[in-house]
């Protein structure tokens, strides 16, 4: 056949090249699809891997087979990929046929900042294991059966208007018709499938009773369902309303797990508001994008799958049939829904001067506090009789049916206290918020309706909640211990994990609406045995193990999460909407389970009968940029859902103290629910709000600094802190008092559940309004005034509370809060306030003495090294910089730069300042850094600023306290009865590559010890030793204002303006400071370090190779390495690999370079472009002076051994000895010492071997120790400019640094790639047996086949050979004696032949492909007149194939199909292998069977054996082989068999009007010759 592969995402289809007449093609290319789509539309599109026969101009091709799964399968797979696994093909159309065959292939998925691991591996045997790796999941079994998944879709109900054609809205007008204007239909995808029903024509509540079976395999690779109910429309279908079924949550793959099953069960669809208007501007809300902001509709379906016997016939694919009515479902229930507003506070200014009322929503059953009730629909309705169902399709028409319909809603007349005038607004300090006046009276609102009864699925899901709540509390307590380093983390876990238990609600009597999902669900849950498990869990932690075992508690929290989702609903969600001037502003969505009233405690909902701050946004889309983070109204609501009959208890949750005003009922009436509350109790507090600092801000300036104050607002009063000028990290030391706060209710209840207080943070500006910086939340601890002012509670200690920014984190504040209350006495009784004595700040009250840390006095030293990649400032180039310091109100300023761009270092390198920190290390302020420009006229310009949010890890700790071990020799000596013995190796056999090829454990020409490897680090070495900033650091210096996660214009990257490096020492200020003799007063604790003098250093850069992304519209790319370090600049162009995307460029560049002006180094890769400026691929940037200065020794990696010559030859110009005597005394050890013991057998490198053998160990020397870099390679990933955080390849490279100084570095090493080497495999066809026979003699009726072989090498299709035709085998034997003679280049380290040949005509070069190394033979039947007939092959690849059997009778099928049993041979170890080989093929039941048997014999020489001792093909000179000995037959016998053929053919032909007679002529004297 002839095989391309097509891959398809979405709508992106990219194909392969087609390969011609094989079965195993070899492609080796590389797709890239670019999405920019939020993450659940990426993770749903379908990945459709498919093999297309025969495809070209003129044909689509036809499909062999195709394998499907979705984008988020692979992006949850570890490192987000899937490498060197096997796709299984099949054909959905042909299920019984089994699979098509496999494709080979790796697939990632990268989203922005994610990296890709390339893992190596060992060799291609264990991957060509297909049945070990399939492109599965983990947990998805190898053989998956096809299934039918039936979805049945019975009706709909509570469909918006969806006005959407004009033309009826005037026929409506003008002729009077009133029908519905909706026309809904069902559509579904799944698997890259599409179903849909029929469309219901004007009709609300549309019933379909049909169902769309899909055929597709399980267990599935896509997860999730797409229902989606559309309107029907001439122009362009919209939706309505879409609900996503995870094939996850309905089912369970463990032991006593269950397919996927749901209902007969409604599901709730929610999007954008039930207000038709022309342009939806929330359209997409019914599309599934984002969180609908009403409810919409819901459907009741079911779903089932049933797995296929493939045998069975007649097998569909998605279609629709007619099931049977509507089932029967559980009972209605009446349900009330109760909610008082207590509070709204925080009205935006925009909206505050506007009539503003607020709707509650349940379903479509909405309560307007305006006084006006329209209910679009009657409220739910359940049930399957036709009673019922006719009920709901006439409740609109007539007055008869009110009776029912007025038992949904019961409407209040007395609403004045919710439309609030301008005039009745309080208003807030700065004119920034509005409150509405509730003051003592709070208005209340109610809902009834009707549902089915399935409250046990939500009381089920709030009981797991509440211990998944518990859990996940009590686990943030264990991060907590263990990130403050505290004592017993493990005694915590265990605690956390002592009470968990489960009971569900599993009492009800009401079986009638039980699903099978329900009974498994509940199953699931007691399997779980939640108890169980984290008793076993909490037995297993110990003090060594808390780390492990907090990861699987966290696990254990995620399966109770999952477990708390239902997937099948029953009472939708609750909205609250404001709208102003009856336009709706913001909203806010209460999930039903959450409210929802049980008697039993573990039942009822968190939030059920409680007091609630919810905060009001913006829907839509702009709900979740800047514009939607501002709080549209914060309100405090109560809110109770339950069954009418249980509503008894329904205020009991409210503050006391309260009077219930009703709507006067005329007598015999029953009692109506408040229409307003009256609060007669309250209580006066004093809140105190202590803001002590924040560090980490958001940059709200172009400067990228903020002028940061916090607006703290509780209930309805707010107040300022002072404006921190020019930082991110501001100390406000600032109390504010909130006198006489109003609050309702009983103290005791305000003691146990205090409302929150919101603090927002803004940047000042001096035009125009301050901007929004982050909001946090907190709760104040409470006194009575009944209590006393002391510990363990008062007073309240300062905590950090993280602020948030739309999602993001934003900076960290550290406050107390509490709240006093004012007892009869007044304000006598409360606490005094005792501020520091030494401060005068005016009306300003700093945090009082109590609550401030203690302080102690600490000294700061900094090490000022240098400024690096200084940007320009408003066009002007960077001069002469300084660095200023800030740490807690004191600091110190660097010298001045004179001439940056000369010498960007500092000329004074230590100085210090002291300053008053408090002892507890977690409360320490930030230190500030900025760099200013000092221009003329005494004009000073900010360059950039950055702060150490923490000193913990400058912090001096003292020397470890630990037996040294002053000498080490110990460790030096130990070493010496490992070195190895070099001589045994045969050197002329290896090289560079040999030492790469064994690193990465892919090497087969020789095996190589651990002596002779190098580190191959699989990405950037900064990360193996820590930015190499064990004594140098590096802090970015920031400029603009900061980006945020929904605003992609400025990234952190983009804001980097350059580099300041330098480095920090904390300690207390004391008189027992060690100081040793050789002490330098002026470096202080920087002892030892080297001098910031200019340097000059030979850098040599070693490019490897480099795995790319396709840059050419071909899929290719044209690749060439380029260098640029300070300026100089290297374009290796004439060089470029032409079409490669893992091109091997084995490189070495040497540049010099003066640190620390030339710095940073920048590897390129370009792609070479004929016509125009080449492309940039990628580029990758190291920082080679951290690596120079290091104490690692990251100039030249430390070799596993040492050698004078070779390719292991040692680089450094420092021998072992040298490097070993310099550490020693940098760490003032004694030593080193050389015993007599250590000899090896050349006398004159004993010291240099041991000496390495220490280096390679220093890291275990006591106290002094650290590890060194070892001889290595690199991965670093290459980034491009125009696409930051997404790689664009990986590059394989090494630096290596010799100071010019110093003695002179050797030549670099020689790491060109390895020349293929030349080969030649010649094979020789001696016989076949036991071929099977095609043809039938028309005359004798015998078998026979005219069986000649055909042979190639994979990828030279082209070089095809035949044997002769050996006519007329009526055993299946055939003799041939005919040599196949095949010539190619070969890599032995990478086991791949090299071709190197042109695309098509029209390319400019050749393009390399590297290809194993494999040899198909096959067996065919000749005919004259038709297409000769294919009976059987045998592919062996030379690098592991059986050894041949010495006779036929021993050649069996089992060496193909068996070939893991049998003994391997490699013709590149053996050379020469004679042997019988079976012939195979796939018979109908797609299975191997034998279809004959060939004798060769396989013979591999080099090149320059092959021009010694040529050998002819066929059976040519020279060295002919002697033509085949065949039978002999008697003449006569064979003459009339073969007249009798040659008659039969003739009268064949001319039935087609063909007379060739002159062709049999010369044939009937061949045959005479052959036997006569």
């Amino acid at each position: 056949m002839d095989p391309m592969v097509c891959v398809e995402i979405g709508d992106d289809k990219k194909y392969t090249s087609m390969k011609e007449s094989t079965n195993c093609p070899y492609y080796n290319e590389y797709f890239v699809f670019d999405f920019h789509v939020p993450p659940d539309v990426m993770f749903d599109k379908i990945l459709k891997v498919s093999v297309i026969h025969s495809k070209n101009l003129l044909r689509s091709g036809t499909l062999v087979g195709s394998f499907k799964m979705d984008v988020g399968t692979v992006y949850f797979q570890p490192e987000h990929q899937f490498y060197h696994k096997w796709a299984l093909l099949s054909d959905p159309d042909d299920i019984t046929a089994g699979g098509k065959g496999y494709v080979k292939c790796d697939i990632a998925v990268v989203a922005k900042g994610d990296t890709i691991k390339t893992p190596h591996k060992a060799n291609e045997s264990d991957e060509d294991d297909i049945e070990g790796n399939l492109l599965l999941p983990e947990g998805v079994p190898a053989e998956r059966q096809w299934a039918r998944y039936y979805l049945k879709i019975y009706k709909a109900e509570g469909l918006p208007r969806m006005n959407t054609s004009i033309m009826a809205n005037v026929k409506k007008a003008f002729i009077g018709e009133n029908k519905d204007l909706v026309d809904p239909y069902v559509q579904v995808l799944f698997a890259g499938q599409k179903g849909k029903t029929s469309v219901q024509k004007s009709c609300y509540e549309p019933i379909w009773n049909e169902q769309i079976v899909f055929t597709e395999m399980f267990p599935p690779l896509c997860k999730r369902m797409k229902i989606q109910i559309r309107d029907s429309d001439k122009v362009n279908d919209v939706a309505i309303g879409t609900h996503f079924l995870d094939l996850k949550k309905i089912s369970n793959d463990g032991d006593k797990g269950f397919l996927p099953t749901l209902g007969p069960a409604w599901v709730n669809m929610y999007g954008s508001t039930r207000t038709y208007t022309l342009m939806d501007e929330y359209q997409e809300l019914n599309e599934g994008l984002g969180e609908g902001v009403s409810f919409r509709a819901r459907l009741l379906i079911s779903l089932g799958v049933e797995i296929l016997d493939p045998s069975s016939p007649d097998i569909m694919t998605s279609t629709e049939v007619q099931v049977e009515g509507v089932p029967k479902i559980s009972e209605v229930e009446e349900f009330f829904l109760f909610g008082s507003f207590l509070e709204a506070t925080m009205i935006d200014r925009k909206i505050g001067d506007k009539p503003i009322n607020f709707e509650v929503t349940i379903g479509i059953c909405i309560f307007a506090n305006d006084g006006a009730i329209q209910p679009k629909t009657t409220g739910k309705k359940g049930g399957g009789d036709e009673e019922e169902t006719e009920l709901i399709h006439n409740s609109r028409k007539k007055s008869r049916k009110r009776d029912w319909h007025d038992a949904f809603i019961q409407m209040s007349q007395d609403f004045a206290t919710f439309n609030q005038k301008k005039s009745g607004f309080s208003l807030f300090i700065h004119r920034n918020y509005f409150h509405l006046p509730y003051f003592e009276r709070k208005p209340c609102i109610y809902i009834k309706s009707l549902w089915q009864d399935q409250r046990r699925r939500l009381y089920n899901a709030n009981i797991i909640d509440n211990i998944a709540d518990k859990l996940e509390d009590g686990l943030n307590d264990v991060h907590e211990i263990i990130k403050t380093e505290k004592t017993y983390p493990e005694r915590r876990l265990r605690g956390v994990l002592e009470d968990q238990f489960i009971s569900l609600a599993n009492k009800d009597q009401n079986h009638s609406g039980k699903t099978k999902l329900d009974r498994e669900r509940l199953k699931l849950c007691l399997s779980e045995s939640i108890g169980q498990q984290a008793k076993v869990m909490r037995s297993q932690v110990k003090k060594s193990t808390v780390r492990d075992k907090l990861k699987l508690a966290q696990n254990f929290l995620l399966k109770l999460r999952f477990l708390v989702d239902e997937p099948q609903h029953s009472v939708p969600d609750i909205f609250i909407w404001m709208l102003t001037n009856g336009k709706r502003v913001a909203y806010a969505r209460v999930p039903s389970k959450d409210i929802l009233y049980s008697s039993v405690d573990e039942e009822k909902g968190k939030d059920c009968g409680k007091v609630k701050t919810i905060f009001l946004r913006i829907p839509g889309k702009k709900g979740f940029g800047p514009a939607g983070w501002t709080v549209q109204s914060k309100i405090e609501i109560y809110l109770w859902l339950g069954l009418n009959r249980q509503r008894k208890d329904y205020l009991s949750g409210l503050p006391n103290g309260f009077e219930e005003n009703k709507l006067s009922k005329g007598p015999g009436l029953p009692c109506s629910p408040p229409i307003s509350l009256t609060y007669m109790m309250k209580q006066i507090f004093q809140l105190r709000v202590h803001m002590y600092q924040a560090r980490s801000l958001f940059a709200a300036d172009s400067t990228g600094l903020s002028d940061p104050f916090a607006r703290v607002f509780f209930s309805t009063q707010t107040q300022v802190t002072e404006v921190s000028g020019c930082t991110l990290c501001p100390t406000w030391d600032q109390l504010l008092v909130f006198e006489n706060v109003e609050l309702f209710g009983e103290a005791c209840e305000l003691r146990d559940d205090p409302p929150i207080i919101v603090i927002e943070l803004y940047d000042q500006d001096t035009v125009g309004k301050a901007d929004f910086m982050g909001r946090t939340f907190a709760k104040p601890v409470v006194k009575m005034a009944d209590e006393h002012y002391g510990p363990p509670r008062f007073p309240p200690q300062l905590e950090y509370y993280q602020i948030y920014r739309g999602n993001g984190a934003a900076g960290e504040m550290l406050a107390a809060f509490e709240l006093l209350q004012i007892g009869p006495n007044g304000k006598a009784d409360l606490p005094p306030i005792d501020g520091p004595t030494d401060m005068d700040r005016g009306p300003i009250l700093p945090v009082p003495l109590g609550i401030r840390p203690v302080l102690s006095k600490y000294r700061i030293e900094v090490l000022f090294w240098g400024l690096r990649d200084l940007k320009r400032v408003n066009l002007a180039q960077v001069d002469r910089p300084r660095v200023d310091i800030e740490c807690a109100g004191k600091g110190v300023q660097s010298a001045l730069i004179p001439n940056y761009k000369k010498n960007p270092n500092f000329s004074t390198l230590v100085k210090w300042f002291e300053v008053d920190l408090p002892e507890n290390e977690l409360l320490h302020p930030p230190l500030n850094i900025r760099v200013v420009d000092c221009r003329a006229f005494g004009r000073f310009t900010l360059v950039g600023n950055t702060a150490v949010t923490t000193l913990r890890k400058f912090i001096y700790r003292g020397a470890d306290k630990q037996d040294e071990d002053k000498d080490g020799k110990g460790k030096k000596k130990k070493k010496k009865g490992e070195e190895p013995e070099e001589e045994e190796l045969d050197e002329s056999m290896l090289d560079w590559w040999s030492k790469y090829f064994a690193s990465i454990e892919t090497l087969t020409e020789v095996e190589i010890n651990n002596y002779m490897c190098s580190k191959v680090y699989p990405k950037e070495l900064e990360s193996e030793f820590d930015n190499f900033e064990d004594w140098l650091h590096t802090f970015n210096l920031f400029r603009g204002k900061g980006g945020d996660d929904d605003d992609q214009s400025m990234t952190d990257e983009d804001r980097v303006v350059g580099k300041f490096k330098g480095s920090l020492c904390v300690y207390k200020v004391s008189d027992d400071l060690p100081r040793e003799v050789s002490f330098d007063s002026n470096l202080g604790m920087f002892q030892n370090i080297p001098s910031n003098d200019p340097i000059n250093v030979l850098v040599r850069i070693y490019v490897i190779r480099v795995n790319l992304h396709p840059a050419d519209i071909n899929g290719k790319a044209d690749p060439y390495v380029a260098i640029r370090l300070g300026k100089t600049e290297i374009k290796d162009k004439e060089n470029y690999i032409s079409k490669q995307l893992n091109p091997l460029f084995g490189k070495s560049f040497d540049v010099e370079a003066t640190f620390p002006m030339d710095s940073t180094l920048t590897v390129s890769i370009y792609d070479w472009d004929l016509v125009g400026t080449d492309d940039l691929i990628g580029e990758t940037k190291v920082d080679l002076e951290n690596r120079f200065y290091s104490k690692h020794r990251a100039t030249c990696g430390i070799s596993c051994n040492y050698a004078i010559h070779g390719y292991n030859v040692w680089r450094d110009p420092l021998k072992p000895t040298q490097i070993l005597a310099k550490l020693c005394k940098d760490g003032k050890l004694d030593g080193p010492h050389y015993g007599p013991g250590g000899r090896v057998k050349v006398e004159n490198r004993t010291e240099e071997h041991l000496a390495l053998s220490a280096l390679r160990h220093w890291e275990d020397i006591p106290r002094a120790g650290y590890k060194l870099v070892p001889e290595h390679v690199e991965t670093r990933p290459l980034l491009h400019p125009d696409k930051p955080g997404i790689e664009q390849g990986r590059i394989e490279m090494w630096v290596d640094m010799f100071p010019k100084g110093m003695t002179a570095p050797g030549p670099a090493l020689d790491i060109s790639p390895r020349k293929p080497k030349k080969f030649e495999l010649r094979v020789i066809v001696w016989n076949t047996d036991e071929v099977v026979l095609e043809d039938d003699d028309i005359f004798t009726g015998e078998k026979s086949s005219d069986i000649f072989v055909r042979g190639w090498l994979k990828g030279q299709q082209e070089d095809k050979q035949d044997t002769d035709v050996h006519y007329h085998s009526i055993t299946g034997e055939g003799n041939f004696n005919w040599r196949f003679v095949y010539p190619f280049d070969y890599l032995l380290a990478e086991e791949k032949i090299v071709i190197s040949k042109k695309e098509s005509m029209f390319a400019w070069d050749e393009t390399e492909y590297k290809i194993p190394p494999r040899l198909n033979l096959q067996v065919w039947d000749a005919d004259h007149f038709s297409a000769d007939d294919f009976l059987g092959a045998i592919e062996l690849d030379l690098n592991r194939f059986p050894r041949g059997a010495k006779t036929a009778k021993q050649c069996t099928i089992e060496m193909v199909t068996n070939e893991a049993e049998m003994p391997m041979v490699s013709i590149f170890k053996q050379k020469r292998i004679k042997g019988w080989w079976p012939f195979v093929a796939r018979n109908e039941e797609d299975e191997f069977e034998l279809t004959g048997k060939v004798e060769a014999e396989l013979h591999l020489l080099t090149g320059e054996e092959a021009e010694r001792n040529p050998a002819g093909e066929g059976r040519n000179e020279p060295e002919p082989l002697e033509k085949p000995k065949y039978e002999k037959i008697p003449c006569l016998f064979f003459l009339v068999n073969w007249t009798y053929d040659c008659l039969y053919k003739i009268k064949v032909m001319k039935k087609t009007k063909l007379y060739p007679y002159p062709l049999w002529c010369p044939n009937h004297i061949l045959v005479f010759d052959w036997f006569g």
